[in-house]
């Protein structure tokens, strides 16, 4: 379903607003959210606490934000947090972790995402010596966004919350796509989410709401949340307008996610064949393809497909990043693997 005839793959916050959303943000009843108030932003949190299992939520103008909110309350300044080196609150949220909440980020290498559990525990410090910053908590994220969309099983992050809970860390998920882990993993979100005490998901990528995330934990620790919320500058008031498009997110566009799974793995074996073309076909779980070109560096490759009205963008010399959307169908797969061919053609 392309824009103004452009098959849009740079990302899924390029969705636009479904029409449920337009006429739930037109007829939203509103309040200041910053005195409490808002009826419709209220709804919204209490629907995104339940959702995941947790005490209480917070709607955050972004998903950076959430992020940053957690890292200050959570881990604090002088301390460290662990976190897996591809990760995006290191490298694409504004150094935040280091200029906001003070903290020191440890990054440390995974496989797909999955940090090794020896090597969490072996970077875990005490105060012990004043010189080595304390860890504090782990931060992981599912769906990764570097590798691909890739998922963090539940097994696997039972073992870290064993491992969190034995050294009193707090676990932080970044979620920013979770309900996409959820669906790949056909399980309710309550199975991923449950060994974290806070979470961050965004309504404005997959879910496809105009704007916002939401910040979700212990009902203590949300209150908290409230007043950094503020601190960043991100009190809003008749903030209700843009909670009633991410209630119709939520309840109405997770079972939906399917469809780009099915749409990204259709990409991927489409274009896998492709001379010049690398595509690991097992690694497209979620609703990314990444594709690396074998012959043509990512940014000469992207321009030639935008040429085409195809866009997508590079993560790295050699491969870009197509993400799989509402706002993509099954004619927009068939214009991309086209336009792929000729390009390398």
């Amino acid at each position: 379903m392309s824009y103004k005839g452009i098959s849009d793959f740079r990302s899924d916050t390029v969705t636009r607003p479904t029409e449920e959303m337009k006429k739930a943000m037109v007829n939203a009843e509103v309040g200041d959210d910053v005195l409490g108030d808002d009826p419709t932003i209220i709804k919204l949190q209490e629907i995104a606490a339940e959702k995941l299992g947790k005490e209480a939520a917070l709607f955050v103008p972004s998903g950076t934000m959430g992020n940053t909110i957690a890292m200050k309350l959570a881990v604090g300044e002088g301390k460290a947090v662990l976190m897996e080196e591809r990760c995006h609150i290191f490298h694409f949220e504004a150094a935040n972790v280091a200029r906001i909440a003070g903290s020191l980020p440890r990054i440390l290498p995974s496989n797909r995402g999955e940090i090794p559990i020896k090597l969490l525990e072996e970077n875990i410090y005490s105060t012990l010596r004043d010189h080595i910053p304390e860890t504090k908590a782990i931060t992981l994220e599912n769906t990764h966004n570097m590798w691909g969309g890739a998922v963090l099983r539940p097994d696997y992050l039972k073992s870290v919350s064993e491992l969190a809970k034995k050294n009193n860390l707090h676990m932080h998920l970044d979620g920013a796509r979770i309900f996409n882990a959820a669906v790949a993993l056909k399980v309710d979100v309550r199975e991923i989410v449950k060994y974290f005490d806070s979470v961050m998901f965004c309504l404005s990528k997959a879910l496809s709401a105009p704007i916002g995330s939401i910040l979700a934990g212990p009902e203590d620790f949300i209150k908290e949340a409230r007043l950094v919320r503020k601190f960043l500058g991100g009190g809003l008031r008749q903030v209700g307008i843009l909670g009633a498009a991410g209630i119709v997110a939520v309840e109405k566009m997770v079972d939906r996610l399917e469809e780009d799974h099915i749409r990204a793995k259709r990409l991927g074996e489409n274009t896998a064949g492709i001379k010049g073309i690398y595509v690991d076909i097992k690694e497209v779980e979620t609703n990314f393809v990444m594709i690396k070109t074998e012959t043509m560096e990512a940014p000469l490759f992207l321009e030639k497909l935008a040429e085409k009205n195809v866009w997508a963008l590079p993560i790295s010399r050699d491969t870009s990043r197509f993400v799989i959307h509402k706002d993509i169908d099954d004619r927009d797969i068939e214009i991309a693997a086209k336009a792929i061919r000729e390009v390398m053609n």
